[in-house]
């Protein structure tokens, strides 16, 4: 399938911005099953300096500076990316979860490089509770995959996708308890579940394709920033893309932008701005298919 990903942010600020430094995460990430075939990012007002750079992660970022007072500020990103992920492996033909964990720790090469992301973070830290949840899905010698497939589901069916009960600082802890959020709550709380189990879990960022009501246009700027959870399944098969907000395995509605160990390290847009006082933000996405198919 091919994209063409439009994500325009633009922030209006109460007083003038003298000066700000902003990272991007905005370009579309190189995979397997995934190629970028052009991508682009304009700011206004045009940065004074630009740097194209990779992070320690490998994605792409690109760091503007504007050293002139500005009362707004956009950046409007735009791709054009075809989509063909791989098929994972039978669930039932994976390595035993415990398998995996031991070889995370104990590896080398690839399995030392997963291994980074089986430690907590920021936001998805080791949390005893979450461990707990995600036990039933993890029975002694369950295949790895089978075992993932089962929380993706579990979390879909347990929790309630609802906007506005939390923000990104909330704590998986809350999540857990409150049983409501939206997709950063869902793929922290499963990194958290599946890092106090000793298995590799990454954030994914990245959009999603939604499609209209039956009879109804599409609107533009309906589409979606998105989070889901890349899990290492062991050497043979690498990554696995499982999306909890929607209970699926990732495939061909899907465009990765970024991989991290949580929001914090892949944040779209952040930065450091001098003046602006109060401000508002709006964000506006389009995920479609070449030719608007």
């Amino acid at each position: 399938m091919m994209y063409w990903v439009r994500h325009v942010t633009a922030y209006s600020y109460a007083d003038p911005v003298d000066l700000s430094s902003h990272l991007l995460h905005l370009k579309p990430r190189a995979l397997p099953g995934q190629r970028v075939i052009q991508a682009r990012i304009r700011a206004l007002p045009a940065p004074d300096h630009v740097t194209e750079t990779h992070d320690h992660f490998g994605n792409a970022a690109t760091r503007l500076f504007i050293a002139r007072p500005h009362m707004h500020f956009e950046v409007h990103a735009e791709a054009l990316v075809e989509v063909d992920l791989p098929t994972p492996p039978p669930a039932e033909t994976t390595l035993p979860w415990e398998e995996v964990a031991r070889l995370a720790v104990e590896g080398t090469g690839d399995c030392a490089l997963a291994a980074e992301f089986s430690f907590g973070s920021a936001h998805a830290p080791v949390l005893a509770a979450a461990t707990e949840f995600a036990r039933p899905s993890f029975p002694p010698g369950r295949p790895i995959l089978a075992a993932l497939v089962d929380l993706n589901n579990r979390i879909m069916r347990e929790f309630t996708f609802q906007a506005g009960v939390t923000s990104i600082s909330t704590p998986v802890a809350e999540v857990l308890r409150i049983r409501r959020g939206v997709c950063q709550d869902f793929t922290h709380l499963m990194l958290s579940a599946l890092r106090g189990l000793g298995l590799p879990a990454r954030y994914v960022s990245g959009y999603i394709r939604t499609r209209p009501p039956p009879g109804q246009e599409r609107r533009r700027g309906a589409d979606q920033s998105h989070a889901w959870v890349g899990a290492w399944i062991g050497p043979d098969h690498g990554w696995v893309d499982l999306d909890p907000t929607n209970s699926l395995i990732v495939k061909e509605e899907h465009v990765v932008l970024a991989h991290g160990r949580d929001f914090q390290d892949i944040s779209p847009v952040r930065g450091v701005i001098l003046g602006g006082g109060q401000h508002r933000l709006s964000v506006s996405v389009d995920l479609e298919p070449e030719g608007g198919n």
